[in-house]
C-alpha cells in the first residue's frame, strides 16, 4: 500500500480537470492505497455543498457521484483555508467529510506520504 495525496485546482470553471483529482482518488482508494484530497484554487468550490451536482467533465463520470464514492469510502477531503476565505466559503458550506486546512497541513501531508498527485 503506498500513500498518496491528490491535489485538484480547477472546479466549475474547467469540469474535466475538476473531475481527474477525485477520479484519482477514488482510484487509489479502491486500489487500497491511503489517500487524502486536497482542493485549492478554484477546486475549493467543489468543497462546498450542492456545486459538484452541476459538473460533469467530457466523457467522465460525474463529480457529485465521484464525491459519492470518495465520502462513502472515508477519504479525507482537504479544503484550502486561503482560498477558501477567498470565495466566502466556510466550514459550515462543505460536504460531508470535508475539513478546512492550511499550507502548513498540506505541505506536512507531501512530506509524511509517498505520491504526489497534482491535477
Amino acid at each position: 500500500m503506498a500513500t498518496f495525496i491528490v491535489s485538484g485546482s480547477r472546479g466549475t470553471d474547467d469540469p474535466t480537470m475538476a473531475t481527474l483529482p477525485f477520479m484519482a482518488a477514488k482510484t487509489a482508494k479502491e486500489q487500497g492505497h491511503d489517500v487524502i484530497l486536497w482542493l485549492w484554487n478554484e477546486a475549493v468550490t467543489l468543497g462546498r455543498k450542492g456545486t459538484a451536482d452541476h459538473v460533469t467533465g467530457v466523457n467522465l463520470t460525474p463529480v457529485k457521484d465521484l464525491l459519492a464514492a470518495i465520502q462513502a469510502a472515508d477519504v479525507p477531503i482537504w479544503v484550502c483555508g486561503a482560498c477558501a476565505v477567498a470565495r466566502q466559503i466556510g466550514p459550515g458550506d462543505l460536504v460531508s467529510g470535508a475539513t478546512i486546512k492550511g499550507m502548513p497541513d498540506y505541505i506536512r501531508a507531501v512530506a509524511e506520504r509517498d505520491r504526489s498527485v497534482a491535477f
